[in-house]
């Protein structure tokens, strides 16, 4: 039923004929322009005309890859079957509003009708024309508006149960495209997520390999610095030894060596 109804509202908008490329894009992805021409028997440039009618109301959408061996671009065309049951929507709910309209009007005037050439007017212009037929004149005879109202009511209840369908039908494709929303948008914030995640390791191990560095660093230096304290102090106490000379020196001299050396 919803092929059928997008069927006629494309043909509605791009003429006759034309309502085919619907079974063709149905439920379909990234379809190849030439192989819509060759299943619809038209041309290349028939088809894009359509296609053009179709797009300017955002119901279908194309992506283009160069063909490697010609060097042109070929279009690739998607049906957005949410937006096409929006759009049928709004034509089915105009549609039931003018017929409506038209039926107050069955309801509260009066029309007649010459039975000779087969033409209804409203009572305003029968008047005008003096309630003869303005073709032959022929006299008017009033309308009998029991048929006519009957009728606008069918297609009116016609059309409502079609709505009813179209409102179920895009409530299911709302649905998905609110799921697939929902799966995409948790995607890619668990990917962002993993991102920070990655990013405060990264500055953790940087900021841990710089600390052990300076610590690193901090035991060289003083490795290096004890290493020049004890040669100075050796070479200080081998002086006062020389110059003193004695067990008197060389208290004094390991006394010194104990305060150079930074032990009590």
């Amino acid at each position: 039923m919803q092929v059928k109804l997008l069927h006629d509202l494309v043909e509605e908008m791009a003429g006759e004929g034309t309502g085919r490329i619907v079974e063709i894009l149905f439920r379909k992805k990234d379809v190849n322009e030439f192989l819509i021409a060759k299943k619809m028997e038209l041309t290349i440039n028939q088809v894009r005309n359509i296609l053009y009618k179709l797009s300017a109301d955002n119901l279908v959408s194309f992506i283009r890859k160069k063909d490697k061996r010609k060097g042109w671009y070929i279009y690739y065309w998607t049906l957005d079957a949410e937006k096409c049951l929006a759009k049928l929507e709004s034509s089915l709910i105009g549609k039931i509003a003018s017929l409506e309209g038209a039926l107050g009007s069955r309801e509260t005037k009066r029309f007649y009708v010459c039975k000779s050439c087969d033409i209804e007017v409203g009572e305003e212009k029968a008047l005008e024309h003096g309630f003869s037929c303005e073709e032959c004149a022929d006299i008017y005879e009033l309308s009998d508006n029991t048929k006519p109202i009957r009728e606008v009511k069918m297609k009116i209840a016609r059309i409502k149960k079609n709505l009813d369908l179209i409102h179920g039908e895009l409530e299911v494709v709302r649905k998905k495209s609110e799921t697939s929303r929902k799966r995409a948008e948790s995607k890619l914030d668990k990917e962002k997520k993993e991102k920070t995640d990655l990013i405060k390791t990264a500055r953790a191990v940087a900021r841990k390999n710089i600390a052990d560095s300076k610590k690193e660093e901090k035991k060289v230096v003083k490795k290096v610095v004890k290493k020049v304290v004890k040669k100075v102090v050796k070479k200080v106490v081998k002086k006062v030894v020389k110059k003193a000379g004695g067990e008197k020196s060389l208290s004094l001299a390991n006394k010194l060596k104990k305060k150079l050396s930074g032990t009590k």
